[in-house]
């Protein structure tokens, strides 16, 4: 995302438009519905354009551009027929540090008009960086279709009674009550036309809510799975939108994490080798500290909370603490990391059955059984084994395992910057040292990794982005 969205508050406040002709006219448009006070310079200006201008109270000034027309502008858009004004009008407004947008001159704009889809305050901007501007108005008429034109009376209550809803109820409480205002009785009353109706139903339910004991807090303990994000359940997803505060570790990707509400406080726990930020003691007392308090707490953990991510624990501790809890199953590591690297796990060939271990050293050392281990027809799984690698693949061929037994390494599996290393036990320490492997990895040893070579499907862009470029 090259360009933020940004609400920017125009009502009263003087917008320069540079040109007179159509464009500039549809630009107004959009300033002077939204309450702008519209100054417009140009030699020559069209009929509809001064209308526009008279009813904002603005000004009018049929003359050539100069720089002394930014004085007081708080907003600049370069709408003339003429590329060397709207570029030195370009030049100037960022000189003065002021917000410009030059129409079809991507590299002369600080900021775009995006596809809008308004219902009265309610305005959704669709915004494609000027890469793809067709495609936003396509989505905006989808989007368009799915709305409700009731949303801006909706909206016009919800402004009324804002702040008696501020009064009555405290913070932990006010979403919950908003969340059913909009999804009940009295959105579906204001959108068929009842207003008074559906007025009336809130400010009763704000009495009885108002008269309601604190809300309880709750866990939702949920699996944030390998790192892509279309791999949540939707399950996962509603909760996450739910969620006032969450615990999140390093093993959480990027992508995922994005898709968390907006607003809700987040409190990094993750872990590192050799370092711990927060002990796992302190982080199932946060969970208890932060529930107590009434609220709804997500504990986003990479892959599935139940295999290697110490869930268990958190939610014994929450269950002696009479804590409400939900656990959220995902995808973990061995699973979705395989799939992508074209690596069954099981096969008729090869393996009949596959063990999850754990690689990760405990004081510098690996306690496993290695015997069972060592033995043909399985798929072994090292979480965390990037560390003990060289201490893994020689175990297992002191062990009996044959010394060509292929072995992969996916790093950052599932995400774009996935990659698969393939050898053997001989061969994959060195392999991972040549290729500076780095966390998080995952190691699979067993006749299936032969199959990455014709399975593998998943396949990294590539390809070089080109620099977004302005809307209209």
């Amino acid at each position: 995302m090259r360009y933020l969205p940004i609400a920017f508050d125009v009502q009263n406040r003087p917008c320069l438009i540079v040109g007179g002709g159509a464009v500039a006219t549809r630009k107004a448009r959009l300033l002077y519905r939204a309450g702008a006070r519209l100054w417009v310079v140009s030699p020559t200006i069209v009929a509809e354009l001064k209308q526009l201008v008279n009813d904002s109270n603005g000004a009018l000034f049929e003359a050539t551009y100069c720089a002394d027309y930014l004085h007081r502008a708080e907003l600049v858009i370069a709408a003339s027929d003429n590329a060397e004004v709207n570029a030195q009008v370009s030049a100037d407004a960022r000189a003065r540090h002021l917000p410009v947008n030059v129409v079809d001159a991507p590299q002369l704009c600080t900021f775009t008009f995006p596809a809008m889809v308004e219902r009265g305050d309610l305005a959704i901007g669709i915004n494609s960086g000027g890469a793809a501007p067709v495609l936003a108005r396509r989505i905006r008429a989808q989007v368009e279709a799915l709305l409700s034109p009731g949303l801006a009376t909706l909206v016009g209550l919800a402004a009324r009674v804002r702040s008696r809803v501020k009064a009555a109820l405290p913070e932990a409480q006010r979403r919950g009550f908003w969340e059913w205002v909009f999804s009940g009785p009295v959105a579906s009353r204001v959108e068929a036309g009842k207003l008074a109706e559906g007025e009336s139903v809130l400010l009763k339910a704000l009495q009885d809510w108002a008269g309601r004991p604190p809300p309880t807090g709750e866990v939702y303990l949920v699996g944030g799975g390998p790192g892509d994000p279309d791999l949540l359940t939707f399950r996962a997803l509603r909760l996450m939108q739910q969620a006032d505060a969450v615990l999140y570790d390093r093993l959480v990707s990027p992508a995922v994490l994005d898709l968390v509400r907006r607003d809700a406080e987040r409190i990094y726990v993750g872990k590192k080798k050799a370092f711990h930020s927060v002990p796992q003691g302190d982080i199932n007392q946060l969970l208890v500290d932060l529930a107590s308090k009434g609220k709804k707490v997500l504990r986003l953990k990479g892959g599935d909370p139940f295999i290697f991510g110490r869930g268990g624990e958190e939610i014994d501790k929450l269950a002696e603490h009479g804590i409400p809890f939900q656990v959220v199953p995902g995808i973990t590591a061995a699973s979705g990391c395989a799939s992508y690297a074209g690596i069954p796990l099981t096969h008729r060939d090869y393996a009949q059955s596959v063990r999850f271990i754990t690689g990760h050293l405990q004081e510098g050392s690996l306690d496993l059984p290695w015997g069972e281990l060592a033995s043909d027809g399985q798929t072994l799984v090292f979480y965390m084994g990037l560390t003990g690698l060289e201490t893994i693949c020689t175990e297992l061929a002191r062990h009996g395992l044959p010394a060509e037994t292929p072995a992969a390494l996916i790093e950052k599996g599932t995400t774009p910057a996935q990659r698969v290393i393939v050898g053997d036990l001989k061969t994959l320490p060195t392999l991972a040292k040549e290729k500076a492997v780095r966390a998080p990895t995952l190691t699979i040893i067993g006749g299936v990794v032969s199959l990455h070579e014709k399975l593998h499907w998943y396949q990294r862009d590539q390809s070089d982005f080109q620099a977004p470029v302005c809307d209209d």
